[in-house]
């Protein structure tokens, strides 16, 4: 067995997969430097990335799946579920080998694992589109904290950036210590790592002072939501079902 070690990023992967065909491996697995075990009778290979290798593997897969499925494999590797660049190397093997369209060929493992995977990840996605909320950080700039369990930050800056044009803002996930920030003079997003610190169920940055007028915004918002609320009609488990409770802490009401 053949341990291919890549850098982690998405153009790594697909350099370690062209490195898969071109070595001509039949038994070979992927994995993450960070997650690197030493196993018995293996040899591993530092694969370097190299964008060219990479785009010569993902400009097959162009030509033989759909542009929802070429998404989901993007989605896929997004999850950051341990193992899944083995799946989705047995998918890209499976794909190239197959004359016709497999993408329904939900009776192999890898196309459902890539197809449930991608719905899992699509569903996060969602949900945070709806329940992000800025809050005035100063100087007209908007701040976001998120903790997702994927990793759906790329998935939803471009709805991000359509809906709030006008402003500046900064959508940052504290649990993989990254952001983004999008400048509205520029119209251009930018990659935003920054020493913030969680502190309490707010998320709330260290070190940042809201805008006075945000406290007051904030009271209004929360004043609204209880005067139009009707405790007669109050159905909790349709609630849930639509606002799921892991993502209270980030809407204003709920605080």
């Amino acid at each position: 067995m053949t341990q291919f070690i890549y850098d982690g990023t998405y153009t790594g992967l697909f350099s370690a997969i062209f490195e898969v065909y071109e070595r001509r491996c039949e038994d070979a697995t992927i994995i993450k430097g960070q997650n690197l075990q030493a196993l018995v009778f293996s040899e591993n290979m530092e694969v370097c990335t190299d964008p060219a290798k990479a785009e010569r593997v993902l400009k097959g897969l162009r030509k033989k799946v759909s542009p929802e499925c070429f998404a989901n494999i993007y989605s896929c590797y997004l999850s950051e579920i341990r193992g899944m660049e083995n799946t989705i190397l047995k998918f890209v093997q499976y794909v190239f080998a197959s004359r016709k369209n497999i993408e329904d060929n939900y009776g192999n493992a890898a196309v459902l694992d890539i197809a449930q995977t991608a719905r899992k990840v699509g569903r996060e996605k969602h949900r945070f589109e709806a329940f992000v909320r800025f809050e005035n950080i100063g100087d007209r700039l908007f701040y976001a904290p998120i903790d997702p369990d994927y990793n759906i930050l790329p998935l939803i800056v471009p709805h991000f950036r359509r809906r709030y044009a006008d402003q500046d803002w900064i959508i940052y996930d504290t649990k993989r210590k990254y952001g983004v920030h999008y400048d509205q003079a520029t119209e251009q997003v930018h990659e935003a790592v920054i020493d913030f610190t969680a502190s309490g169920t707010d998320l709330a940055p260290t070190g940042i002072s809201f805008d006075p007028d945000e406290t007051l915004y904030q009271e209004l918002w929360k004043n609204y939501f209880k005067s139009t609320n009707i405790p007669m009609r109050r159905n909790m488990k349709l609630h849930l079902q639509h606002v799921p409770k892991r993502y209270w802490k980030y809407l204003v009401e709920k605080k």
